[in-house]
């Protein structure tokens, strides 16, 4: 299975690899005012894509730090009561090792 993953990853880095070499040609992008940048067309590709990807991070952060609170104030309960120890069957005496006894499932 590595050698299948790693194999789908070269030949997306040469695929990648690839397109950039066939894309080295002058590109112009025009801004507002007459403004112009004149680049490879491959780096005016992944300044996009990067652009985007960071532009696409920055419109999740307000979800995240939402969630994050979230999980952080039902981590952490505020100031619960303490819990009554569980008392001792009266039959044997003894509490269990892992925890309080419980009546055995059927199907099992």
């Amino acid at each position: 299975m590595r050698v299948l993953v790693w194999a789908l990853r070269a030949f997306i880095f040469f695929t990648l690899f690839a397109f950039a070499l066939n894309n080295e040609q002058q590109a112009v992008v025009n801004w507002f005012f007459g403004a112009q940048w004149r680049a490879p067309m491959v780096i005016i590709v992944l300044v996009a894509f990067a652009a985007g990807a960071a532009l696409g991070v920055l419109a999740m952060v307000p979800a995240w730090w939402k969630h994050w609170r979230i999980a952080r104030r039902s981590a952490t309960p505020a100031a619960a009561p303490p819990k009554a120890k569980p008392a001792l069957d009266p039959i044997t005496a003894v509490p269990s090792e892992f925890g309080p006894e419980h009546p055995p499932r059927e199907g099992l």
